[in-house]
């Protein structure tokens, strides 16, 4: 099939929403025969699958050519604007502007991507404040798995609930390589600590102060369980309710994993955030509101933290109290 013929066979797939039949028709053309057209159109295919990080492999295999391509920028920042890099998607959309000005949908993409990008900013002036303040203690990943503060006694609730959907049996290095390559992360070294106390389960504490408002609370968020290491349990991080499923199913921004489920029901999530350290990088936390646009709220620099920053959640009930009194 020539090209032009092709392309126009791809764009009636495009309206009909045939996108893995588009998707599959590319991958049997050899690379090395794929045109920029072509590339672009895989990479179109991509993000309308919510396949974003191959749509950006793919168009960055072509940066130079789409460089001065408004299409290009537009679908770039689109696929990074979905994977929460709204820094790179801000610059993407502001060349597309400059290249194409006054194009509706760049425009709106532009008003929604500013104020997220500023926050973005504001996040990781913070995280590395914070994690350069636990580089000079030395004491990062020193989360001890051995009887004391962390010992299951004390920190984790027992129910036969927890027991049934939430505690997963006890895992191997093998297991944690598997699911280290199913999810695209390195598991912090702190959070594998605490796994060894319990492999995931409900926590006795499940409040954490946050400094502004979210959909659940005016000053922190909640937390139901943490999720452990394997496949077994439903609330596990390759479960039926894990990781992959919330970010393919539910939509949330691949930017690393969802570790924590919320009392809402799938609504909100407590997240390792892998975009200012990378893949095998220390995360921070953040909490991330599905009600909200899948707005992102900073909460620690690194899971240790987070952990040892849970509270009682009847501490918020007593301050509302007292606030009301006077």
């Amino acid at each position: 099939m020539m090209e032009r013929e092709l392309l126009e066979q791809l764009n009636i797939w495009h309206e009909q929403d045939e996108y893995n039949r588009i998707i599959e028709h590319i991958h049997n053309i050899p690379e090395s025969d794929r045109s920029y057209e072509l590339v672009g159109q895989l990479a179109r295919a991509y993000n309308n699958t919510g396949r974003y990080r191959e749509a950006i492999e793919q168009l960055l295999s072509v940066h130079e050519q789409g460089a001065y391509d408004p299409l290009w920028q537009y679908r770039l920042g689109y696929a990074y604007a979905y994977i929460a890099s709204y820094d790179k998607a801000l610059l993407a959309f502001e060349r597309a502007n400059e290249l194409l000005p006054h194009d509706d949908s760049t425009l709106e993409f532009l008003e929604m991507l500013r104020p997220k990008a500023e926050k973005m900013q504001q996040d990781l002036q913070r995280y590395e404040a914070e994690r350069d303040e636990w580089e000079r203690r030395g004491t990062l990943n020193h989360l001890r798995a051995a009887p004391g503060t962390y010992a299951p006694a004390s920190f984790w609730e027992q129910s036969d609930y927890a027991i049934d959907n939430h505690v997963s049996k006890p895992f191997d290095e093998e297991m944690i390589v598997s699911i280290e390559r199913e999810l695209g992360y390195k598991l912090p070294a702190s959070y594998i600590q605490l796994m060894n106390t319990q492999n995931g389960g409900v926590p006795t504490l499940t409040a954490f102060p946050t400094q502004g408002a979210t959909s659940w609370a005016e000053d922190h968020i909640a937390i139901t369980s943490i999720l452990g290491i394997g496949r077994d349990k439903m609330y596990s991080l390759g479960g039926e309710f894990g990781s992959r499923f919330m970010i393919e199913d539910w939509g949330y921004p691949d930017l690393g994993i969802v570790i924590c489920d919320c009392p809402s029901a799938g609504h909100d999530v407590v997240m390792l955030d892998y975009r200012f350290c990378g893949p095998e990088g220390e995360p921070c936390v953040v909490h991330v509101d599905q009600e909200d646009d899948y707005e992102i709220t900073y909460l620690a620099a690194n899971f240790e933290a987070f952990v040892r920053g849970l509270v009682d959640p009847d501490t918020f009930e007593i301050f509302d109290e007292d606030e009301q009194d006077s």
